[in-house]
């Protein structure tokens, strides 16, 4: 299968390695940054494969089947509409966009040309995620009561120097939609999917160098009447210090913790249909970064996909609930009430210039 990949910045190396280790063919890598380019053609071992600075003279030449978007966020629809019009499959970093608006077109138009598009929403694949989602499937936790996400990171000036789009709300939002939406996803789709209401709380409270918030906290009440908590930061010093999910049912308690949600770290059911110690030691991950080791079941997910003609485990349905949950904590905290679901007609841009004003 022809694979091509937008975006050799941060993210860039887990999906080159994922593509390599599901045996896809490189067509071409594409970066505005000719170093960049280079430099991951060197380090990955890519040869000859073709490298572009214009994505459009990419796609148009090299007719790649799956392409994947790894650019900054609020380029993301732009390219894969683009992408979606040449009859390309896609991968789409988180998030899927910075609009409901346009995370309709996308999930509209690929559905209007027949591709498939999938969310890069990886943790879903880690090994303790996986676990935790087969016993909700089992229907073991009974009665799902409430959940918790809590991601405790660190983001300091000179990961923000590094692109100036990080942090403003055109083109990225803040800790919430770009490092605390993998959770959020978690979160949303292990209580149910279904939102009622949203009450969010948002502040900048120690990066006064960027546009959007570096802490948000939200209750979320599901339309199955259980509830969610989340809190987001960037402030923690000196480094990240954890993510993590907790789920209560009326017959079962779960953490999942670590890096990126990649431990189980708690594990009790009604059913004693085994035994905590063993879970918690056969499913924990230890990965070297927060990316985890989600990128390559993704990927070996998407291929099936294409080649069986079904939907991807994480398609752009998946990406735009998540996307949606963010954008309503966004608003809640922006007007000061709750804020019900669906939510229609919302982006990051519509918070431009929130803290400056509410600062005076």
């Amino acid at each position: 299968m022809k694979y091509a990949l937008i975006g050799c910045g941060r993210i860039s190396p887990n999906h080159i390695v994922a593509a390599k280790n599901n045996n896809l063919e490189f067509a071409g890598l594409c970066d505005i940054d000719e170093k960049m380019l280079k430099e991951k053609v060197l380090k990955f071992d890519l040869g000859m494969v073709h490298q572009y600075k214009d994505y459009h003279e990419m796609l148009r030449k090299e007719k790649p089947e799956l392409v994947a978007i790894a650019t900054e966020s609020g380029k993301h629809a732009s390219i894969a509409l683009d992408c979606i019009d040449y009859g390309c499959n896609l991968i789409i970093e988180k998030p899927i966009a910075l609009s409901i608006a346009d995370a309709d077109k996308i999930i509209t138009c690929a559905k209007n040309k027949g591709v498939k598009v999938c969310a890069s929403h990886q943790n879903r694949f880690n090994k303790s995620i996986q676990k935790i989602r087969q016993a909700l499937e089992q229907n073991r936790f009974g009665q799902m009561l409430y959940g918790t996400a809590h991601i405790r990171w660190c983001r300091d000036w000179e990961y923000y120097s590094r692109a100036k789009w990080r942090g403003t709300w055109e083109q990225d939002g803040g800790a919430l939609m770009n490092q605390c939406i993998h959770n959020i996803d978690l979160l949303r789709w292990m209580m149910g999917d279904e939102v009622d209401e949203v009450v969010g709380m948002t502040d900048r409270l120690n990066h006064d160098y960027i546009e959007a918030e570096d802490l948000g906290m939200a209750l979320v009440r599901f339309k199955n009447g259980s509830y969610g908590i989340i809190e987001g930061t960037t402030d923690i010093y000196p480094k990240n210090l954890e993510e993590t999910l907790y789920l209560f049912g009326e017959k079962g308690t779960i953490k999942a913790g670590g890096q990126s949600v990649n431990r189980i770290e708690e594990w009790n059911f009604s059913d004693a249909l085994d035994e905590p110690e063993t879970v918690i030691s056969e499913f924990s991950e230890n990965p070297p970064n927060v990316y985890g080791f989600g990128h390559n079941p993704l990927y070996a997910d998407m291929i099936e996909a294409i080649n069986n003609n079904r939907e991807p485990y994480v398609n752009a349905e998946a990406g735009k609930r998540a996307l949606e949950l963010v954008l309503a904590i966004y608003k809640s905290a922006a007007e000061a009430r709750a804020i019900k679901l669906p939510l229609k007609n919302c982006s990051t841009t519509d918070f431009k210039g929130r803290f400056e004003e509410e600062r005076g």
